[in-house]
């Protein structure tokens, strides 16, 4: 070990690790719950992020850190027991799942851009879910637009592009149209390895460019004689989205036949037009068909300041969509976008679970009084560990409570009396301060979400009390050498 390490022991390896714990239970509690406070984070380049979240929090207790640990243990054993009984199964249906984001989003949002979140978010889910696939959350785009008011964000049954077309002459809205995806260059390129052409007159040197020319215009016809085939007994809109280039001569020769072409468009963007639009993202162009193409009721271009956003609606059982985030400043559209994010995720997580927990710190009463009870089965000090798991876990709803401007022991202390003459999983009503039903006010948590945190927080804890050590290599930190 090198000289200048710098090594804490026992007591202090302890202090340090309890301190370290206590202060971020000190910065997460005032954020916790609907009525919590949002935290401001400022990067060292200045640069500033709004956000809210509240989690883990850890108790400090004068035992020898091995019998707090087993204690933990064995409250966390129990704790799964009662979460799993006061788990209710459910048929994850429109209803339950509103329910579900309206939870999860009040707790980011104000009540009000809440309600206008929950839907989307949850339409936005429906949609791209497959029976028999994992919901792939990337399937639903994200797309930001400083404009208006963060209330104005919606859900778009299609894609959103943040690029329009290139050429003055194409079409600005175009309805009931075929899209043709493809990933296929439509502009003069170099070649791959390095080589060169020589040639012994100017005439040679003409025959070569028209020949380069050609090369792309037979691809370019190709796209016009798919377009004159479809479009020929209707008045059908016809819109290409290439991932790659487009030189101007082609834009020029699609526009003059009503095609509007899109240049460039992100790889992303490729897989999701498929699912959105239907039909198939074509890399050649030979033996193009019908079959290749995909279809959407509305597809326009919209112009905001300098950027343009080319939006592609009203498509059938879209199974990927856009989320259209908008809001004044980037500070509002970076708290919406991660609002949302969360939502997602709860819809996601109440599918695959096929069940939820009553919300509003009501799980957390019901397994501390549990932890409570079973304590006294609990030979030896360990006991006293599954006492300081209960009372951990009574953190949540006193926070909830001190959060919304309420006493918290007058609020706690008739929580839990209602429960345990009520015998039902008793919450907080985080606006009058008095109990009630969680599952009656339609107050919903994810059951994993729950799972994963009684399993996370006895493996920290523990973590941190079993170091009696800390061993910092490097340069010393005291100045007096």
């Amino acid at each position: 070990m090198s000289s200048t390490a710098e090594v804490a022991r026992a007591r202090a390896a302890l202090a340090v690790n309890v301190c370290a714990a206590r202060g971020l239970q000190e910065v997460l509690r005032s954020s916790l719950g609907p009525k919590g406070t949002v935290k401001m984070l400022v990067s060292g380049t200045g640069d500033i992020k709004l956000t809210k979240n509240g989690n883990v929090l850890l108790h400090e207790m004068g035992l020898h850190p091995r019998i707090i640990a087993e204690g933990f243990e064995a409250a966390k054993e129990k704790a799964l027991e009662v979460l799993e009984e006061v788990k209710i199964k459910k048929e994850m249906k429109r209803e339950i799942l509103l329910d579900v984001a309206r939870t999860s989003l009040q707790t980011k949002v104000h009540a009000k851009l809440a309600d206008v979140l929950t839907e989307a978010v949850v339409d936005s889910v429906l949609a791209v879910r497959r029976p028999g696939y994992p919901i792939d959350l990337f399937m639903v785009e994200i797309v930001e637009m400083k404009h208006k008011s963060e209330t104005d964000t919606k859900l778009i049954r299609g894609l959103v592009l943040d690029h329009g077309a290139r050429h003055p002459a194409m079409k600005k809205r175009v309805e009931d149209a075929f899209i043709l995806t493809c990933n296929v260059s439509l502009e003069y390129e170099k070649t791959e390895v390095s080589s060169g052409f020589f040639y012994k007159t100017a005439e040679e040197k003409e025959n070569l460019v028209k020949a380069e020319r050609k090369f792309i215009e037979d691809r370019v016809q190709k796209i016009i004689d798919l377009k004159d085939k479809v479009c020929a007994l209707s008045n059908k809109g016809f819109v290409v989205i290439n991932q790659k280039g487009i030189d101007p001569f082609s834009l020029d020769v699609l526009a003059k036949h009503g095609i509007v072409a899109l240049r460039r468009a992100k790889r992303r963007n490729m897989e999701r037009l498929s699912l959105a639009c239907g039909g198939m993202a074509v890399n050649s162009l030979e033996d193009l068909s019908i079959d290749c193409l995909g279809h959407a009721g509305l597809v326009h271009e919209y112009t905001l300041g300098e950027k343009k956003f080319t939006f592609i609606e009203n498509c059938v059982n879209p199974l990927s969509v856009t989320l259209l985030v908008k809001g004044p400043n980037n500070h509002t559209l970076t708290q919406v976008k991660d609002a949302v994010r969360d939502g997602l995720r709860a819809v996601k997580n109440a599918i695959e679970d096929g069940c939820v927990v009553p919300g509003a710190g009501a799980v957390e009463v019901a397994i501390a009084e549990a932890l409570v009870t079973y304590k006294h089965s609990v030979k030896g000090r360990a006991r006293l560990g599954v006492q300081a798991f209960a009372d951990a876990l009574l953190i949540i709803p006193k926070v909830l409570a001190q959060n919304s401007g309420y006493d918290l022991q007058e609020t706690l202390v008739k929580v839990q009396a209602e429960h345990s003459e009520s015998k039902q999983i008793v919450g907080i009503d985080l606006n009058t301060g008095e109990p009630m039903v969680a599952a009656d006010a339609r107050i919903w948590d994810n059951y994993c979400v729950k799972k994963q945190l009684l399993h996370s927080c006895a493996v920290i804890a523990t973590n941190l009390l079993l170091v009696d050590e800390i061993m910092r290599a490097g340069l010393s930190s005291s100045k007096g050498d």
